[in-house]
């Protein structure tokens, strides 16, 4: 049976389009009966997925940003079951922060030598059950992080912005970071957990929060490493509450991430746990954006759960 390959040709700035024969042959090389099919709009890798799994394929490979590659991990999913158990999901992650979460060099060339020794390994997945701004149920499946807050703003707006496909997302992020901390209000939230491993008991908070992240890889936001002991296969969430306040501690605590100081930082809280719910409390101003593997997916209330050994993914 041939495995697919699903490809986002505007990935890296167009690099992945101009360089595609290239990457497609280094591919062939791993996957020598191989079909091929390129995305060009938001949410079309899924259903190309969806696709190729129904007619066999037990080797799906997707080729892009952190975006296109969430999509293609959604398209294995219908209606919450697995199209297919026996497929392997592989990923060539562009630029972005699922490869970084694994230990992979992102880019291209860095992504198809990590294929050539990977391994078939049975992964914890992510799923999130929030609702869309207009109130409408949204389900998600993510393999590196899930968040929402602050984070789930930034991403919402670089989303939405055509100069990250010109300019690249790392400065486009840096612009839109500093816009959505201007805006920003603190929030209160009430975090739920019914089991915290290691502590015992369940957990019951109310908290003013800036973000809140739930990790199966140690990356995000760009490259912080939220969770650098984050594990995909424990059945576990690295949980990570960074607490609100003014802009200038927002900002001297995302600094704190990015120099890996934030684990011992009072203005965080670090927790595992299988599940989380988080709702607004009636003083939150607005919605709580909630964002998977860099992606908007919706609003608050939301249940995040860890699938434990969910899917075949090469790593």
């Amino acid at each position: 049976m041939t495995a697919f390959a699903v490809f986002n040709p505007a990935s890296d700035r167009g690099r992945t389009g101009r360089n595609w024969a290239r990457i497609e042959d280094a591919l062939g090389s791993i996957f020598p009966l191989l079909d091929v099919a390129a995305t060009h709009g938001p949410g079309q890798a899924a259903h190309l997925v969806r696709d190729a799994l129904r007619e066999g394929h037990l080797d799906i490979i997707a080729v892009g940003g952190d975006g296109t590659i969430n999509e293609a991990l959604n398209g294995f999913f219908d209606h919450g079951a697995l199209v297919s158990r026996e497929a392997v999901f592989s990923f060539v992650n562009t630029g972005g922060d699922i490869a970084r979460g694994f230990g992979i060099e992102p880019g291209a060339v860095g992504g198809v030598a990590h294929l050539r020794q990977s391994r078939i390994r049975k992964v914890d997945l992510g799923r999130v059950s929030c609702v869309s701004p207009d109130g409408a149920p949204v389900m998600r499946y993510f393999l590196g992080e899930a968040s929402f807050g602050l984070s789930g703003a930034i991403a919402g707006s670089l989303g939405r912005d055509r100069i990250a496909r010109l300019l690249g997302r790392g400065f486009a992020r840096r612009l839109h970071t500093m816009a959505q901390l201007l805006a920003w209000r603190d929030c209160r939230v009430r975090l739920m957990a019914p089991d915290i491993h290691g502590h015992g008991g369940g957990y019951d908070e109310i908290a003013g929060i800036a973000t809140v992240v739930l990790a199966n890889g140690r990356s995000f936001g760009g490259g912080l490493r939220v969770a650098p002991d984050a594990s995909a296969q424990d059945g576990l969430f690295d949980m990570t509450v960074m607490a609100g306040g003014s802009r200038w501690r927002i900002l001297r605590e995302l600094g704190a991430i990015r120099r890996g100081a934030h684990l011992t930082d009072p203005g965080f809280r670090m927790l595992r746990t299988a599940r989380l719910t988080a709702a607004p409390t009636v003083d939150t101003l607005g919605p709580v954006p909630v964002e998977t593997d860099g992606q908007s997916a919706g609003v608050l209330p939301a249940t995040f759960e860890n699938l434990p050994g969910a899917m075949n993914i090469r790593l």
